[in-house]
């Protein structure tokens, strides 16, 4: 059996609503727990406002407010749902990937620059990318550099949060096929976050259903698509029109 990267228990998180009253203070995940393992994709659907997000942002540590225990083997980066709202509209692309490096230190610039165009190609995209700005580019090639980025960091876990959803159904079916590629080469371990219940289940090993900020759900894709114990689970996959 493959190590575990990630392992979460018990984890609660909270936030504070600034727009309406500081000092209320709600709960968002309740209890949750849940393990990914080495080369693993790890599918984490529900309707809007059911967690995810907030799971994938207190895994990445921007959610503070947490209670229960995060235990992660490697570092860990995420693609955001919005490709051209995680970018930065001022830089060119070249600049973009070489950031990670830049923080991290140790490189002069032409291995950074290198380092750069071999993750361009990596991702399927030229070296003539270097010096365009994100806004000439496509919703796919956008998303294409912000997969790039997230991998520049070297991450053991790549958090995908709805990355395909934004994007139309053929650019979403090659993106979809690039992820499940660099995932095998790079032997990545991946929690992948979607509402779309056909794109998780050709994309996905194993399945957790989200509801209300709980885990109500979880086994292998083929476990939960086809035998789903919980009736929130039924209305989901009918919904879809997976069953």
């Amino acid at each position: 059996m493959e190590p575990i990267i990630l392992n979460v228990q018990n984890l609660n998180a909270y936030y504070k609503d600034y727009k309406k009253n500081m000092k209320t203070r709600h709960h968002v995940l309740h209890d949750v727990s849940c393990d990914i393992r080495k080369g693993e994709i790890l599918g984490l659907v529900g309707e809007s406002g059911s967690g995810k997000s907030t799971l994938a942002r207190s895994i990445l540590g921007i959610v503070k407010d947490v209670t229960g225990a995060i235990e992660k083997k490697g570092s860990v980066a995420m693609i955001f749902q919005d490709p051209y709202g995680s970018l930065n509209p001022s830089r060119k692309v070249g600049w973009i990937l070489q950031e990670p490096l830049r923080i991290r230190g140790g490189y002069d610039k032409a291995t950074m620059e290198k380092k750069a165009v071999d993750m361009l190609c990596k991702v399927g995209l030229s070296e003539e990318f270097m010096n365009r700005f994100p806004r000439q580019l496509s919703g796919g090639q956008r998303q294409r550099v912000c997969i790039a980025v997230a991998l520049m960091q070297e991450p053991k876990l790549l958090i995908a949060d709805e990355p395909v959803s934004a994007l139309d159904v053929t650019i979403q079916a090659q993106v979809m096929e690039l992820l499940k590629k660099l995932q095998k080469e790079m032997d990545l371990s991946v929690l992948f976050i979607s509402h779309d219940l056909r794109v998780v289940y050709q994309m996905c090993d194993r399945v957790l259903i989200m509801k209300d900020g709980r885990i109500v759900e979880s086994g292998e894709t083929e476990e939960v698509y086809f035998s789903p114990k919980e009736d929130y689970t039924k209305a989901l996959l009918k919904a879809a029109g997976v069953v």
